[in-house]
Protein backbone atom coordinates (compact mmCIF):
# COMPACT_ATOMS: atom_id res chain seq x y z
CA UNK A 1 0.00 0.00 0.00
CA UNK A 2 1.03 3.40 -1.18
CA UNK A 3 2.24 5.66 2.07
CA UNK A 4 -0.56 8.53 2.90
CA UNK A 5 2.42 10.94 3.00
CA UNK A 6 3.99 10.05 -0.34
CA UNK A 7 0.13 10.09 -2.18
CA UNK A 8 -0.21 13.91 -0.87
CA UNK A 9 3.08 14.69 -2.28
CA UNK A 10 2.43 14.02 -5.26
CA UNK A 11 2.32 17.01 -7.57
CA UNK A 12 0.40 16.58 -10.77
CA UNK A 13 1.33 18.24 -13.72
CA UNK A 14 -0.49 18.29 -17.32
CA UNK A 15 0.87 17.24 -20.80
CA UNK A 16 1.65 20.92 -21.69
CA UNK A 17 3.51 21.78 -18.34
CA UNK A 18 5.65 18.65 -18.91
CA UNK A 19 6.47 19.72 -22.90
CA UNK A 20 7.25 23.26 -22.03
CA UNK A 21 9.81 22.08 -19.58
CA UNK A 22 13.27 22.62 -20.63
CA UNK A 23 15.35 19.17 -21.32
CA UNK A 24 12.08 17.15 -22.09
CA UNK A 25 12.49 17.83 -25.54
CA UNK A 26 13.25 13.90 -26.24
CA UNK A 27 9.91 13.04 -24.85
CA UNK A 28 6.43 12.81 -25.72
CA UNK A 29 3.72 12.54 -23.96
CA UNK A 30 1.25 9.27 -24.77
CA UNK A 31 -2.28 8.05 -22.96
CA UNK A 32 -0.11 6.23 -20.26
CA UNK A 33 2.54 8.78 -19.65
CA UNK A 34 6.02 9.92 -20.72
CA UNK A 35 7.79 7.92 -23.42
CA UNK A 36 11.16 8.42 -25.53
CA UNK A 37 12.80 6.24 -27.68
CA UNK A 38 16.92 5.94 -28.61
CA UNK A 39 17.90 4.73 -31.32
CA UNK A 40 20.84 2.66 -31.21
CA UNK A 41 23.08 0.45 -33.60
CA UNK A 42 22.59 -2.83 -31.97
CA UNK A 43 21.29 -4.75 -29.03
CA UNK A 44 24.78 -4.94 -27.26
CA UNK A 45 24.78 -0.48 -27.20
CA UNK A 46 20.88 -0.86 -25.86
CA UNK A 47 21.97 -3.28 -23.38
CA UNK A 48 25.12 -0.88 -22.12
CA UNK A 49 22.71 2.05 -22.22
CA UNK A 50 20.32 -0.20 -20.21
CA UNK A 51 22.64 -1.48 -17.61
CA UNK A 52 23.54 2.40 -17.12
CA UNK A 53 20.28 3.66 -16.60
CA UNK A 54 19.94 0.50 -13.67
CA UNK A 55 22.78 1.96 -11.71
CA UNK A 56 20.98 5.67 -11.41
CA UNK A 57 18.36 5.95 -8.73
CA UNK A 58 14.87 6.28 -10.63
CA UNK A 59 12.61 5.75 -7.64
CA UNK A 60 10.84 8.77 -7.01
CA UNK A 61 8.72 9.38 -3.75
CA UNK A 62 5.34 8.75 -4.88
CA UNK A 63 6.36 4.72 -6.89
CA UNK A 64 7.91 6.42 -10.41
CA UNK A 65 10.20 3.84 -12.05
CA UNK A 66 10.86 3.25 -15.63
CA UNK A 67 9.42 0.93 -17.75
CA UNK A 68 12.20 -0.22 -20.32
CA UNK A 69 11.47 -1.82 -23.49
CA UNK A 70 15.23 -2.72 -24.76
CA UNK A 71 15.27 -4.33 -28.52
CA UNK A 72 17.68 -4.25 -30.98
CA UNK A 73 17.35 -1.20 -32.90
CA UNK A 74 16.58 0.99 -29.91
CA UNK A 75 15.32 1.38 -26.41
CA UNK A 76 12.06 2.70 -25.17
CA UNK A 77 11.46 4.54 -21.68
CA UNK A 78 8.60 5.64 -20.08
CA UNK A 79 7.70 7.27 -16.90
CA UNK A 80 4.61 7.52 -14.74
CA UNK A 81 3.60 7.69 -11.38
CA UNK A 82 1.71 4.82 -10.15
CA UNK A 83 -0.25 5.32 -6.65
CA UNK A 84 -3.35 3.74 -4.76
CA UNK A 85 -5.36 6.75 -6.66
CA UNK A 86 -3.56 8.30 -9.21
CA UNK A 87 -2.29 7.35 -12.67
CA UNK A 88 -0.08 10.23 -14.76
CA UNK A 89 1.95 12.79 -14.82
CA UNK A 90 3.96 14.76 -11.72
CA UNK A 91 6.63 16.95 -11.04
CA UNK A 92 9.77 13.98 -10.49
CA UNK A 93 8.63 12.81 -14.04
CA UNK A 94 10.64 16.17 -15.58
CA UNK A 95 13.57 15.39 -13.19
CA UNK A 96 13.89 11.83 -14.30
CA UNK A 97 13.33 12.60 -17.73
CA UNK A 98 16.06 14.98 -18.13
CA UNK A 99 18.69 12.69 -16.35
CA UNK A 100 17.49 9.93 -18.81
CA UNK A 101 18.03 11.81 -21.60
CA UNK A 102 21.25 12.62 -20.41
CA UNK A 103 22.42 9.25 -19.81
CA UNK A 104 21.24 8.48 -23.49
CA UNK A 105 23.40 11.30 -24.68
CA UNK A 106 26.45 9.98 -22.68
CA UNK A 107 25.97 7.01 -24.47
CA UNK A 108 26.10 8.60 -27.98
CA UNK A 109 22.01 7.62 -28.51
CA UNK A 110 19.95 9.50 -30.87
CA UNK A 111 16.10 10.31 -29.72
CA UNK A 112 13.76 9.31 -31.93
CA UNK A 113 10.46 10.59 -31.04
CA UNK A 114 9.00 8.63 -33.68
CA UNK A 115 9.46 5.34 -31.95
CA UNK A 116 6.96 5.65 -29.55
CA UNK A 117 2.98 5.34 -29.74
CA UNK A 118 0.23 3.72 -27.15
CA UNK A 119 -2.96 1.55 -28.90
CA UNK A 120 -5.58 1.18 -26.51
CA UNK A 121 -9.04 -0.95 -27.24
CA UNK A 122 -12.30 0.47 -25.90
CA UNK A 123 -15.62 -0.69 -26.33
CA UNK A 124 -19.16 0.06 -24.99
CA UNK A 125 -21.09 -1.02 -21.98
CA UNK A 126 -24.48 -0.91 -20.75
CA UNK A 127 -23.70 -3.45 -17.75
CA UNK A 128 -20.15 -1.70 -17.10
CA UNK A 129 -19.37 -3.81 -13.89
CA UNK A 130 -20.06 -6.94 -16.00
CA UNK A 131 -18.47 -6.11 -18.98
CA UNK A 132 -15.50 -4.91 -16.84
CA UNK A 133 -15.00 -8.07 -14.83
CA UNK A 134 -15.01 -10.22 -17.68
CA UNK A 135 -12.57 -8.42 -19.67
CA UNK A 136 -10.90 -8.37 -16.36
CA UNK A 137 -10.90 -11.83 -15.56
CA UNK A 138 -10.26 -12.94 -18.97
CA UNK A 139 -6.92 -10.74 -19.68
CA UNK A 140 -5.57 -10.89 -16.07
CA UNK A 141 -5.56 -7.26 -15.88
CA UNK A 142 -6.64 -4.62 -13.05
CA UNK A 143 -8.27 -1.13 -12.44
CA UNK A 144 -5.78 1.63 -13.30
CA UNK A 145 -5.72 3.57 -10.02
CA UNK A 146 -8.24 6.37 -9.81
CA UNK A 147 -10.53 4.82 -12.82
CA UNK A 148 -12.38 2.45 -13.02
CA UNK A 149 -13.61 2.19 -16.23
CA UNK A 150 -9.64 1.76 -17.07
CA UNK A 151 -8.28 -1.81 -16.92
CA UNK A 152 -4.41 -2.15 -17.75
CA UNK A 153 -2.09 -5.06 -17.48
CA UNK A 154 -0.15 -5.16 -14.01
CA UNK A 155 3.17 -6.18 -15.54
CA UNK A 156 2.65 -3.01 -17.71
CA UNK A 157 3.16 -4.26 -21.08
CA UNK A 158 -0.22 -5.16 -22.75
CA UNK A 159 -2.48 -2.39 -24.05
CA UNK A 160 -4.95 -0.66 -22.08
CA UNK A 161 -8.69 -1.55 -22.64
CA UNK A 162 -11.19 1.65 -21.76
CA UNK A 163 -14.89 1.21 -21.59
CA UNK A 164 -17.43 3.99 -22.27
CA UNK A 165 -20.82 3.63 -20.52
CA UNK A 166 -24.04 3.38 -23.39
CA UNK A 167 -27.19 4.36 -22.08
CA UNK A 168 -29.11 2.72 -24.48
CA UNK A 169 -28.28 0.05 -27.99
CA UNK A 170 -26.52 1.28 -30.33
CA UNK A 171 -26.67 -1.00 -33.54
CA UNK A 172 -25.80 1.34 -36.14
CA UNK A 173 -22.38 1.43 -35.18
CA UNK A 174 -19.34 -0.42 -33.76
CA UNK A 175 -18.99 -1.02 -30.42
CA UNK A 176 -15.70 -1.38 -30.20
CA UNK A 177 -12.97 0.54 -31.45
CA UNK A 178 -9.36 1.16 -31.56
CA UNK A 179 -7.64 4.37 -29.34
CA UNK A 180 -4.10 5.53 -30.94
CA UNK A 181 -2.27 8.20 -28.70
CA UNK A 182 0.80 9.42 -30.90
CA UNK A 183 3.39 11.93 -30.35
CA UNK A 184 1.57 15.61 -30.82
CA UNK A 185 4.35 16.70 -33.62
CA UNK A 186 3.43 13.38 -35.22
CA UNK A 187 -0.08 12.85 -35.33
CA UNK A 188 -1.46 15.04 -38.44
CA UNK A 189 0.61 12.89 -40.61
CA UNK A 190 -0.36 9.57 -39.75
CA UNK A 191 -3.38 10.93 -40.34
CA UNK A 192 -3.07 11.91 -43.36
CA UNK A 193 -2.08 8.56 -44.19
CA UNK A 194 -4.82 6.84 -43.10
CA UNK A 195 -6.87 8.80 -45.23
CA UNK A 196 -4.74 8.13 -47.91
CA UNK A 197 -4.65 4.66 -47.89
CA UNK A 198 -8.52 4.67 -48.19
CA UNK A 199 -9.56 6.05 -44.65
CA UNK A 200 -12.49 8.72 -43.72
CA UNK A 201 -12.16 11.47 -41.40
CA UNK A 202 -15.50 11.70 -39.20
CA UNK A 203 -14.94 14.52 -36.58
CA UNK A 204 -11.84 16.97 -35.74
CA UNK A 205 -14.06 19.14 -33.99
CA UNK A 206 -11.44 18.71 -30.85
CA UNK A 207 -7.90 18.61 -33.51
CA UNK A 208 -5.18 18.95 -32.39
CA UNK A 209 -5.65 17.06 -29.81
CA UNK A 210 -8.54 14.57 -31.14
CA UNK A 211 -9.59 12.96 -34.24
CA UNK A 212 -12.06 10.27 -35.20
CA UNK A 213 -11.52 7.74 -38.54
CA UNK A 214 -13.02 5.28 -39.78
CA UNK A 215 -11.32 2.85 -42.66
CA UNK A 216 -13.31 2.00 -45.69
CA UNK A 217 -16.29 -0.16 -43.67
CA UNK A 218 -16.97 1.70 -40.91
CA UNK A 219 -14.41 0.52 -38.47
CA UNK A 220 -13.69 3.71 -36.00
CA UNK A 221 -10.71 4.69 -34.19
CA UNK A 222 -9.99 7.32 -32.46
CA UNK A 223 -6.18 9.08 -32.38
CA UNK A 224 -5.31 11.18 -29.76
CA UNK A 225 -1.72 13.99 -29.14
CA UNK A 226 -1.54 15.33 -25.74
CA UNK A 227 0.35 18.51 -24.71
CA UNK A 228 1.50 20.16 -27.86
CA UNK A 229 4.05 23.31 -26.98
CA UNK A 230 2.40 26.61 -28.20
CA UNK A 231 3.97 27.79 -31.14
Amino acid sequence: MTDPQQTAAVQRIRPLAFHRAGGTEDWRVLGDGACAHFRTDGFAAGARFVHALAGLDLTGPAGTSPDVDLRSDGVTVRLITLTDTFFGLTEEIVDLARRISALAAAHGLTPDPSGVQTVQVTLDALDMPAVVAFWSALLGYTDRAGSPEDLVDPRRRGGPFFFQQMDEPRPQRNRVHVDLWLPYDRAEARIAAALAAGGRLLDDTDAPGLWILSDPEGNEACVGAAGAPAA
